[in-house]
């Protein structure tokens, strides 16, 4: 197959999901998202959120620290309701796309349009992103050592028995998202003259 000349530019969109109150999360899942943010932008690829506080916003952190670009998938329908009735933030996003469909719906939307999900340190909502990814054959990464469901992932995964999927578990954020980025290349158009 021949490369096209005008799909090398398309940027891997990977969503980093996690637990929004991080209160149960390993000791150093926060520089560890934070890190994931970081290799996400020096694979040369974006991320996108949950638009929410939390490991999400860590790994935002992250990316802007190391001068990504940030997509945040909020539950609410407009920027209003983002930041009063949800009290979700807007810092460390270069875009809020507001869906208005809640939190269950915010969550098949985001995993949807992201090429990956990455998992860190997380609670139900982290779950939830987690079932639809794998449910669509999504590739998805577990960053381990981070805490909550990010620790659980390979048990239920056992318990299951559909198999482990498109899943990858590292406790190395660098070595995680190179991982997943080669799963996702899998997917790709590479020639688009057919």
């Amino acid at each position: 197959m021949k490369e096209s000349p005008h799909a090398h530019h398309i940027k891997l969109k990977f969503c980093i999901s996690g637990a929004a109150e991080t209160g149960h999360c390993a000791p150093d899942a926060l520089e560890k998202t934070k890190a994931l943010g970081r290799a996400i932008v020096a694979s040369g690829s974006v991320l996108v959120t949950g638009a929410t506080t939390g490991a999400p916003l860590w790994g935002a952190i992250g990316a802007k620290e190391a001068g990504g670009f940030v997509i945040g998938i909020s539950p609410a329908s407009s920027e209003i309701e983002h930041v009063k009735k949800y009290k979700l933030p807007l810092d460390y996003h270069d875009i809020v796309i507001y869906t208005g469909f809640g939190y269950s719906g915010r969550n098949l939307f985001l995993t949807r349009a992201a090429d990956a999900v990455l998992i860190t340190c997380g609670r139900m909502g982290t779950l939830n992103e987690f079932t639809i990814a794998f449910e669509d054959e999504k590739p998805i990464g577990v960053l381990i050592g981070t805490g909550g469901m990010a620790d659980e992932l390979k048990e239920l995964l056992n318990k299951a028995h559909r198999g482990t999927g498109r899943v990858i578990f590292d406790s190395d954020p660098e070595e995680l998202v190179k991982k997943v980025s080669a799963l996702v290349r899998k997917d790709k158009i590479t020639d688009t003259s057919a």
